[in-house]
C-alpha cells in the first residue's frame, strides 16, 4: 500500500512532459546521453531521473548493454504510454490552434436544389482549398424539412427560404440570390425544334414535378391558374436530380428547373431550354441560421465562403444575365 501511494505521488505530482519526452527518447536513442541531449537535459540529471522512475515503479525499465540500453517489458509499457500521452497533448495543441483559426472542426449545411447544385459546391471547394481539415456535411432537401433540422440543432445553417412562421422568432435570414425557372427537356424532345414554345404547348406533355405541398408545386399551380390553364395531368413526382435527368431522356419529359442546375448539360447539347422563364416567383433564397446560436469557427468560415461565392456567382442576376462562374484562382 505504501509503495502504491509512493508510485501514485510520483506519477501525479512529479511527472512532467519533459520527463515523458526523455523516456520516449530513450527508446529511440538507446543511450541516456543521447536521450538527455534530445530533450535538453544534462546526463547526470537524466541518469537520476531514470533511477527515480525505476525506484518509484520498483522495476528495471532498461537493460544496459555494451552497445547501449534496451527497454525491458516494463520499459516498453512505459515508453508506449509516454508516447501516447505526448501525442494526445500534441493533438490538443493542434486542435485548439485550428479551432482558433477556423482550420479544423466540422460544419453542417442544408441547401435547396439550386444553391445545393452550384453555390454550395463552389463555396465548399473554395473553403476546402484554404482549410482541408475542416469536415463539411451537406444535406440537400426542400426548405421546410431543412428548417426543421436547423431548429433541432442538426444543421449549422440552411441555404433556402423561410416559407412560413415556423421558428420565425428563432431564425434569421440573409438573402443571397433569386432564381428563374425554365422549362427544360432533352435535346431530342419533339418540341425542341420549335422556334418558340408556349406554356400552352406543354399541357399534354409529361411533367416532372416535386410532390404536392412543396413551394415550387404551389407556385407552378398558381402560374397555370393565372393564365387560366389546367394543370398538366401527365405527371411524375421526383426530386432527385439523377432521376429527373433519366426521365428527361427516357420519356421526353419536361421539368421546371433553374438553368444554373443543368447549364453544363445545356451547353453540351444534351438538354435544351424550351421556355426560358415560365413565370415562377419563389422569392430569394438566403443563408438561414439560428438567431441565438453562435456558429463554430468552421461554420463561420463556411458562411463567409457562401457570401463571397454568391457575390461572384450571381453578380449579374439582377440584370437578367447569365450568372458568372466563380474564378478558379
Amino acid at each position: 500500500m505504501k509503495k502504491h501511494r509512493r508510485l501514485e505521488s510520483f506519477l501525479r505530482n512529479r511527472l512532467n512532459i519533459r520527463q515523458l519526452s526523455f523516456i520516449a527518447e530513450l527508446d529511440t536513442a538507446r543511450s541516456v546521453g543521447g536521450a538527455a541531449q534530445a530533450v535538453g537535459m544534462s546526463q547526470p540529471a537524466a541518469s537520476t531521473l531514470l533511477k527515480g522512475f525505476e525506484e518509484a515503479l520498483d522495476v528495471q525499465l532498461f537493460e544496459r548493454h555494451a552497445r547501449g540500453i534496451v527497454p525491458t517489458e516494463y520499459g516498453e509499457v512505459l515508453t508506449r504510454h509516454a508516447r501516447a500521452i505526448i501525442a494526445e497533448l500534441d493533438q490538443v495543441q493542434e486542435q485548439i490552434a485550428a479551432l482558433k483559426s477556423g482550420l479544423a472542426g466540422q460544419a453542417t449545411i442544408g441547401a435547396v436544389a439550386t444553391p445545393g447544385t452550384n453555390l454550395v459546391p463552389y463555396a465548399v471547394a473554395q473553403l476546402k482549398q484554404q482549410h482541408p481539415r475542416l469536415l463539411i456535411s451537406i444535406d440537400i432537401d426542400s426548405s421546410r424539412p431543412l428548417i426543421d433540422r436547423l431548429l433541432r440543432g442538426q444543421l449549422d445553417m440552411v441555404v433556402g427560404r423561410l416559407l412560413d412562421a415556423q421558428g420565425a422568432g428563432e431564425l434569421q435570414m440573409e438573402p443571397l440570390a433569386g432564381e428563374v425557372h425554365a422549362a427544360i427537356s432533352a435535346a431530342q424532345h419533339p418540341l425542341a425544334a420549335r422556334p418558340q414554345v408556349r406554356l400552352e404547348d406543354l399541357l399534354t406533355q409529361l411533367w416532372i414535378l416535386p410532390p404536392p405541398g412543396s413551394l415550387l408545386r404551389e407556385r407552378l399551380t398558381a402560374v397555370f391558374q393565372q393564365r387560366d390553364l389546367p394543370m398538366p395531368l401527365n405527371v411524375v413526382e421526383a426530386q432527385s436530380l439523377t432521376a429527373i435527368l433519366g426521365l428527361l431522356h427516357a420519356a421526353h419529359a419536361v421539368v421546371p428547373l433553374p438553368c444554373e442546375i443543368v447549364q453544363p448539360l445545356c451547353d453540351s447539347g444534351d438538354l435544351t431550354v424550351l421556355i426560358e422563364d415560365i413565370g415562377l416567383d419563389l422569392g430569394p433564397f438566403g443563408l438561414i441560421t439560428r438567431r441565438q446560436h453562435r456558429l463554430s469557427a468552421g461554420a463561420q468560415a463556411l458562411a463567409a465562403a457562401l457570401r463571397s461565392t454568391a457575390a461572384t456567382l450571381y453578380a449579374r442576376s439582377s440584370s437578367g444575365s447569365e450568372p458568372l462562374a466563380p474564378s478558379s484562382r
